[in-house]
């Protein structure tokens, strides 16, 4: 058996299954119960200076 196909075979067959159940794993991690609040934080991120411009220096801060 040539090492090509061996390698199709396995890419047709196990490797399929392993990139299956990944992509299905990715899913229910992103939409996991906890990760809301998460998501919703780093969502916000552009908005949370939208009132007036973040310091620059020690002295804007104050």
């Amino acid at each position: 058996m040539e090492l090509y196909t061996l390698l199709r075979q396995f890419a047709d067959s196990w490797m399929l299954l392993v990139l299956f159940l990944f992509f299905i794993g990715v899913i229910v991690w992103a939409f996991r119960p906890g990760s809301t609040t998460t998501y919703a934080d780093t969502a916000d991120i552009p908005f949370r200076n939208a009132d007036r411009p973040a310091p620059t220096t020690e002295e804007d801060q104050i």
